[in-house]
């Protein structure tokens, strides 16, 4: 899709930090991550929200966005996460993402004011990716 920021991660024209890249779509780190590890998983296909996400999708994409919350407390030692999606307001990218979220007890996440993180180096950021992609498999 012309002018979606998305859309040339998932064909591999615009480099990312992917952690997966499978049938039913294409997850990589967040360039402003809440914590560092925050991972962004998108369908292949380019659907603006979740509403437009034909139904033969669901359990594709739903399945790889579970895959991914579950990897990243093991890659990352973190407790758990917050798996999140915005359609249309605060939607930043009109690209259906799903927002996987390392937390931790204490973290300091309050509701929806999230603070941005940034990776201090392209080097610490493949480091995330690939602890995460190793634990998915």
């Amino acid at each position: 899709m012309p002018g979606c920021l998305f859309c040339p991660i998932v064909a591999d024209t615009v480099p990312a930090f992917k952690v997966v890249d499978s049938a039913d779509g294409v997850g990589f780190l967040d360039i402003r991550p809440v914590f560092k590890g925050h991972v962004l998983v998108v369908p292949r296909a380019h659907v603006a929200q979740l509403s437009d996400l034909p139904g033969e999708m669901l359990p594709g994409f739903f399945a790889l966005v579970q895959r991914v919350a579950a990897a990243v407390p093991v890659a990352l030692g973190a407790q758990g996460t917050f798996v999140a999606m915005n359609n249309v307001v605060s939607q930043s990218v009109p690209h259906l993402h799903a927002h996987v979220v390392p937390r931790t007890k204490g973290d300091g996440l309050r509701g929806f004011f999230w603070p941005r993180h940034t990776y201090d180096s392209d080097a610490e950021a493949r480091s995330y990716a690939d602890r995460i992609a190793a634990a998915l498999g």
